[in-house]
């Protein structure tokens, strides 16, 4: 039976080469892209699902309450949490810090920066993230140990083994190579080339017991058995209780968010962790589903159209005895058998292009040809889309009378009216939907990319201040400027614009109690912050440790920070720790400037310290504009080899970190568009066959207004205007839709435009515009036919 349904779809396929074509073309551009959004999906839903013991595996989440009365979680830590989870709760059979960093590594004559995370030695008791070589149990027990990606392994040592070899880190500490990690798979979060036990973070003197200093990300795994409620009801209070009776009591809340929800449930709303980019995989659920409907609308379209052709088979099957079951069977084979003919093209749609669609997406996605649960998927995605393809022309085709047929009356196109304007309004509905989408989208990006940030980016790059930079940071600056590469320079606690820090807890005269709560975003500097960046001091001046020694304990205020603290007078004020440990004084005053996102309207109140306030990390430099760049970066090299030979050069320019903001928009926008195309790609082979076969079914009657005077433009005007109409409707169907989705998507910005009526009169143009062209070659085909070829057999 299968044999002669095959050999009937190779019949059909032969007989209408062009309409096979399409049909088969469309289908399989939407199943290609169903099928590159379902892989994306797959991998989100995915993320830190990975691990044996996931279902026990628990972030550390922390809670509070700003003097706003708005509650805020964040998933940054005390370094002490751990090791007291671990000591004083029965429950947790083990808990790890992770806290990442860079740096240098020396093999041989090898040396470069390289990022990789401190954490406790039961990381592989708790993760379960494969060793190639060495012991989990032992591999991050000693502080001279260091466990190695396999990639990374290879880039210190190629083929050789790495096991037992010894690295210089950073310059002056060798480690033992004790592990060869498997490399991690593109669905964690988790992002290292190496890991050191926490013990070598402790003999750097970089661990410490403040319950307030929140600086590293926690995982706890419970014993089986053990109640995530009861454990949270337990350690709410611990920072609280473990601070209530010093100076600076905290009223942080403790509470532990699911490994498994970490990545989808993101989103910080009144203090609890609600769907954030689960709410995008669902988005791309419903477009990864439309995509293939509108898909499977073609196959409907095309196949119903061509109904005539297949009448007399359908009727002479029904007078030999064929029941209307069998019939309906044999039209859904068919679209199956269709389908997966459009599947295995899809799939080599898929393959070439799935490098593009990774570098758009930001993700290492791949085809998982032998797991048996992406075949039995696929079996069921073809089986779906073959019977949503062929269910209507299935039923359609088979209620065919077989007498009207086999007697030459059937017509049947009155009747098909309404379901064909049905399915060609869904698709250009979608289509449309997407055109704004893409549009509002790009504005929103150049919304933000257009807004003044308060400080000059050009020209300017930053490096990690590391080595012999703190040895020599008076002899290099001044090379710097004196040898024409910079115009200033400046240290800071951070890249300007990136947010490293932020504190609370401080005390200044005519403060309550609810200040102590006022978050600031904290920065650092030793001077010529404002020179440097180019950001306007509105009061006072700027830091200047050279100049004023006590600058070291200097603070700047930005705008929003007096604001909210409320000073009328705010150089010269004195702000201290609450527990009265440190005293800052006020300097000057700077006008806002954009450190978070530029998407954000309100900015956040600020301090720049002094030195004694902050550790440098970050050297910036201005750039002499009167040179190239080329030159100014040749000039830094020369000198920074000279005073830090050790390290290699390397650096960031700052315009290009600042467009690192846009990324996430911009991905969004790039997704819109391309899938936007897609739709209106596939909606259009549609369009136009349909288009071909409603020409050639009106043959005769063009050719009968031919002959009676119908200029060739009233022929084309009659064959376009039906599907214009079409259009249309599904343009008034499809604006408030997309005006509620995108208002939707703009409020998470705060920073936003108005959704404008242009942008919908132009899409509906730019619609109209389309379906017109992919009509009218076929309407203008037919109005300059010869009517003498179309009439001579009558």
């Amino acid at each position: 039976m299968i044999k002669n349904y095959l050999r009937t779809l190779f019949r059909n396929f032969a007989k209408s080469k062009a309409y096979s074509l399409i049909n088969v073309t469309g289908l399989s551009i939407g199943m290609a892209a169903a099928l590159l959004i379902i892989v994306w999906i797959q991998n989100e839903l995915s993320m830190e699902r990975i691990h044996e013991k996931e279902d026990r595996i628990y972030v550390m989440y922390n809670r509070d309450t700003g003097p706003d009365g708005n509650r805020w979680a964040w998933g940054n830590t005390p370094k002490i949490l751990a090791p007291t989870l671990k000591a004083d709760y029965p429950e947790v059979e083990d808990a790890v810090r992770i806290n990442n960093m860079t740096f240098l590594f020396t093999v041989g004559d090898k040396n470069f920066n390289s990022r990789g995370a401190f954490t406790d030695s039961g990381f592989f008791n708790v993760f379960s993230f494969p060793l190639i070589k060495g012991d989990p149990a032992t591999a991050l027990a000693d502080g001279h140990n260091i466990v190695l990606t396999e990639q990374f392994a290879k880039t210190l040592f190629g083929n050789a083994d790495a096991m037992g070899q010894t690295i210089r880190i950073d310059s002056n500490r060798n480690v033992t190579v004790t592990g060869i990690l498997k490399d991690l798979p593109n669905n964690t979060l988790l992002a290292f080339d190496y890991l050191l036990p926490w013990e070598h973070l402790e003999r750097l003197g970089w661990n410490d017991t403040h319950w307030g200093n929140n600086s590293v990300n926690t995982y706890t795994l419970l014993k089986p058995g053990a109640s995530q409620a009861a454990f949270d009801r337990k350690i709410r209070t611990i920072t609280i209780d473990h601070t209530k009776e010093t100076a600076s009591a905290s009223t942080t809340e403790v509470f532990t968010q699911p490994l498994s929800r970490y990545y989808l449930y993101n989103k910080s709303e009144d203090g609890r962790l609600v769907a954030g980019n689960l709410v995008t995989v669902r988005l791309f659920m419903v477009l990864a589903a439309f995509i293939l409907l509108i898909a499977c609308i073609n196959f409907m379209n095309l196949s119903t159209a061509r109904s005539e052709r297949r009448a007399k088979e359908v009727g002479i099957r029904k007078v030999v005895g064929v029941s209307k079951t069998l019939l309906i069977t044999q039209f859904l084979i068919e679209s199956i058998l269709l389908s997966i003919f459009s599947f295995l093209v899809a799939l080599l749609i898929v393959q070439l292009s799935l490098g593009g669609f990774n570098q758009l997406v930001g993700k290492a996605l791949f085809i998982p040809y032998g797991d048996p649960f992406f075949w039995l998927f696929v079996t069921g995605f073809i089986l779906i889309t073959g019977l949503v393809a062929g269910s209507y022309p299935a039923f359609y085709l088979s209620s065919f009378n077989p007498i009207s047929v086999l007697k030459g009356t059937f017509k049947k196109e009155n009747a098909l009216i309404a379901p064909r304007k049905v399915l060609v309004t869904i698709q250009f509905t979608f289509a449309i939907i997407l055109i704004i989408a893409t549009i509002i989208v790009y504005r929103q990006i150049q919304h933000g990319l257009n807004r003044d940030t308060g400080y000059d980016r050009e020209n300017m790059v930053y490096l990690f201040y590391q080595g012999d930079m703190d040895k020599h940071y008076a002899a290099i600056k001044n090379e710097l400027l004196t040898g024409g590469a910079a115009t200033s320079v400046s240290l800071s606690a951070n890249p300007i614009t990136q947010q490293w820090s932020d504190s609370w807890g401080f005390h200044w005269e005519g403060s309550t109690k609810a200040d102590e709560k006022l978050d600031f975003v904290r920065l650092g500097t030793d001077a010529d912050f404002t020179k440097t960046f180019g950001i306007e001091l509105v009061a006072g001046r700027d830091i200047d440790v050279y100049k004023f020694p006590t600058d070291s304990m200097a603070i700047l205020l930005n705008e929003a920070a007096v604001k909210a603290m409320r000073l009328k007078n705010p150089v010269g004020t004195r702000i201290k720790w609450v527990d009265g440990t440190e005293y800052f004084h006020v300097v000057g005053v700077i006008k806002d400037f954009i450190l978070q996102s530029p998407f954000e309207q309100t900015i956040s109140p600020m301090m720049i310290n002094g030195p004694a306030g902050y550790s440098p990390y970050i050297l910036h430099v201005k750039l002499n504009a009167d040179n190239s760049t080329a030159d100014n970066l040749a000039r830094m090299e020369k000198i920074f080899k000279a005073y830090n030979p050790q390290y290699p050069f390397e650096y960031v320019f700052v315009d290009e970190n600042y467009a690192e903001k846009f990324k996430s928009a911009e991905r969004s926008g790039k997704l819109a568009g391309l899938f936007a195309l897609l739709t209106i790609v596939i909606s259009c082979l549609g369009l136009f066959g349909l288009a071909a076969y409603m020409a050639e079914s009106r043959t005769k009657e063009i050719g009968v207004r031919k002959v009676l005077g119908a200029s060739i433009w009233s022929v084309t005007q009659l064959l376009s205007k039906d599907f214009l109409k079409l259009v249309m409707f599904s343009f008034v169907i499809a604006s408030p839709i997309a005006w509620y989705a995108m208002n939707k998507w703009l409020a998470s910005y705060s920073y936003r435009i108005d959704i404008e009526w242009w942008v919908f009169a132009m899409t509906g143009i730019l619609a109209a515009a389309i379906a017109l062209l992919t009509v009218s070659w076929q309407a203008i085909k037919a109005a300059l036919a010869n009517p003498v070829d179309s009439l001579r057999d009558e």
